[in-house]
């Protein structure tokens, strides 16, 4: 029998700012797997980590990926508690006879109605990173996202994209002027994008990593990223236009849908927790449609 463990409980206290509430109401409370939440001076959360993590044991380049993302988190966002969809924090199962492990971490800001870091591991042989930021619909933002597939040998997969969900599937010129002016970098093994792909921006990389200074390369890339997605964000009024805000959340659901499409993470989830549990977890969890402001 797979056993799902529930999400340990975890106390906070969040004041609220005179100008722009921290956390929607009714938010619930702070759900990153094993942490613990502290308040900034500036009134937003820090992350502690209280256990260890999943990613002390997966690949290195996992690891930094990781502690990476939620640094930027911490740096750029207020973060706030996100509910956790129950049973679905920290999951184990067993897939051929090794043991699934899922650890998830969860935050929202003013500008994000979901940021989600997922770590996995399938035994001692597979490593998995995945990590989307789904901005509210009513902020006219990209989503951000960024997976690694490997193994202590090295890194089969990995992708990084700013996705845009306007009618045009064109990232603005804000990002535009700045992602085309990077530092030109070369790999060696480019991957082609699945059949779905097209929700994936001009600027999307998908590669194989063969060595660390690769590796090196992509943690760098990665960084740009986030660090410009982050900037702007937090510099985006949000729109009050019913024909603005209908678009954004067309454009996530497309997004969602075509993301539910990915077979080889459906067959992998189906063969350790079943259809039925996999349906709810790439709907509820991975990939979930935004609803109306």
């Amino acid at each position: 029998m797979i056993a799902l463990f529930q999400q340990c409980a975890i106390n906070y206290q969040l004041s609220r700012r005179a100008t722009i509430p921290l956390c929607p109401e009714g938010s619930g409370l702070p759900v990153a797997f094993g942490d613990l939440t502290k308040q900034h001076q500036n009134n937003s959360i820090m992350v502690v980590t209280t256990r260890s993590s999943l990613r002390e044991s997966q690949h290195i380049l996992i690891r930094q990926l990781a502690n990476c993302i939620e640094k930027s988190w911490e740096r750029y966002l207020n973060l706030c508690p996100y509910d956790i969809p129950e049973g679905l924090g920290y999951v184990e199962g067993s897939l051929e006879g090794e043991k699934l492990t899922i650890e998830n971490h969860c935050y929202q800001t003013p500008q994000f109605r979901k940021l989600h870091l997922e770590l996995a591991r399938i035994g001692d042989r597979l490593d998995i990173l995945h990590c989307v930021m789904f901005p509210r619909p009513n902020y006219p933002l990209p989503i951000f996202g960024v997976d690694l597939v490997g193994t202590q040998g090295g890194i089969g997969a990995a992708i990084v994209d700013l996705s845009p969900v306007n009618r045009e599937r064109v990232l603005s010129n804000s990002y535009r002027n700045v992602l085309a002016n990077l530092p030109a970098v070369k790999f060696s093994q480019p991957r082609d994008l699945p059949q779905w792909g097209d929700i994936f921006s001009e600027f999307c990389l998908f590669v194989r990593l063969v060595d660390s200074r690769e590796e090196r390369l992509f943690l760098e890339r990665v960084e740009s990223f986030l660090t410009l997605h982050m900037r702007i964000a937090i510099s985006t009024s949000p729109v009050f236009s019913s024909v603005q805000q209908a678009e954004i959340l067309a454009g996530q659901h497309y997004y969602c849908t075509k993301q539910q499409q990915n077979d080889k993470t459906r067959r992998v989830l189906e063969k350790s927790l079943g259809r039925a549990w996999t349906d709810r977890y790439m709907t509820t969890m991975l990939f979930d449609s935004p609803h109306a402001v």
